[in-house]
């Protein structure tokens, strides 16, 4: 599943598999909204590491529990790498993908993230990409997690400048409602 957020954490756009997913509206999504389909033990710890991920605009991973449409609870990673554009490499926001996940039984059972190099997990069967903006999305973010571990740094400026033109696209597929503010 695809996201877009604004600078200030806010998100202007979720994939189709969203709603499958959780079963919560897209619209309902947008903003802050998608925050009440996460695990209540897990609500305190993913919101203050967000918080300080959009304070540092950095790459991240954050592994939660995500309420499915059915009302039980999945694991999945969410991670997003940051965009920014001009004027004057201002930072507008991430484009990130989350990814139902199996936990292996070494980690422990608890939300965390992690400021790093986000490295999307494999796609997962229940939730692929529906349309082909939103695979070349997951593919790019993939790809940017990889340039790292192969030292083909040289591309990074390019692939960040499509990550942006990606985000930018799907943010426009999205009409969004005025959303709360669970950030402030």
């Amino acid at each position: 599943m695809i996201f877009v957020t604004q600078a200030d954490g806010r998100v202007t756009y979720v994939s189709p598999e969203w709603a499958a997913f959780t079963g919560q509206a897209a619209a309902e999504a947008v903003g802050h909204g998608w925050l009440t389909c996460m695990h209540p033990d897990d609500y305190e710890t993913a919101v203050t590491f967000l918080r300080s991920v959009r304070d540092q605009q950095s790459e991240y991973s954050l592994r939660t529990r995500l309420r499915r449409a059915d009302g039980s609870y999945a694991w999945v990673m969410i991670g997003a790498v940051p965009s920014y554009g001009p004027p004057g490499q201002t930072f507008l926001g991430y484009l990130g993908s989350l990814t139902e996940i199996i936990p292996s039984g070494s980690e422990p059972l608890s939300a965390y993230g992690t400021l790093a190099r986000f490295v999307p997990p494999p796609t997962s069967p229940t939730t692929p990409p529906g349309s082909a903006l939103e695979a070349v999305a997951d593919y790019l973010l993939i790809a940017h997690g990889l340039i790292e571990q192969d030292s083909a740094k040289e591309m990074l400026p390019v692939l960040r400048q499509a990550l942006v033109v990606a985000g930018i696209l799907l943010a426009r597929s999205m009409s969004s409602s005025e959303p709360t503010d669970r950030f402030h």
